[in-house]
């Protein structure tokens, strides 16, 4: 990877950290949890754009953004990495949009949400049972996976995500 590359690919993260941290406001209350479509729609977009460790790296620093300002809880963490890391590596294999957004919702919804509980119980002091935040976590991730896929398949066609992908 060249610099030029490396310089893009940070300033894109950085993008969708701030995208991710301002719209955070929005969140949807689903079960024990908010639910909060924008991330896993920017976690989508990053790991098409950016690739899995950089969609990871990502998801870390907007959930701890997020938990800094009171916008978020611990539990943004194993959903949203794992979920931006899942969609990346579905991606690079795969090379299909429609596969990266089921990544998103494996990473996110079932694996994520099963991560959650050791977070929710140990550090949260909450009582959950181990399928808990399955439910909530894939509500969110489906919404957020949905968008991603609308705003993709609008940038392939009209050429730019090509042109993107060429230049990261």
């Amino acid at each position: 990877m060249n610099r030029n590359s490396s310089v893009l690919k940070l300033s894109l993260a950085g993008i969708f950290i701030a995208l991710g941290v301002v719209c955070s406001a929005f969140s949807i209350p689903v079960g024990a949890s908010r639910c909060f479509p924008v991330q896993h729609m920017v976690n989508v977009i990053a790991g098409v754009l950016l690739g899995p460790w950089y969609a990871c790296a990502m998801a870390f620093v907007t959930s701890l953004i997020r938990v800094l300002l009171g916008t978020g809880t611990l539990l943004a963490f194993p959903g949203s990495m794992v979920g931006a890391l899942v969609c990346g590596l579905v991606y690079r294999a795969a090379k299909n949009i429609p596969a990266a957004c089921i990544g998103e919702m494996i990473g996110t919804g079932i694996l994520g949400g099963m991560l959650a509980y050791p977070v929710a119980t140990l550090l949260l002091g909450k009582e959950a049972a181990l399928f808990t935040y399955v439910l909530p976590f894939l509500v969110s991730t489906v919404g957020g996976s949905i968008i991603a896929a609308v705003v993709l398949f609008c940038l392939n066609r009209a050429g730019v995500l090509g042109r993107m992908q060429e230049k990261l």
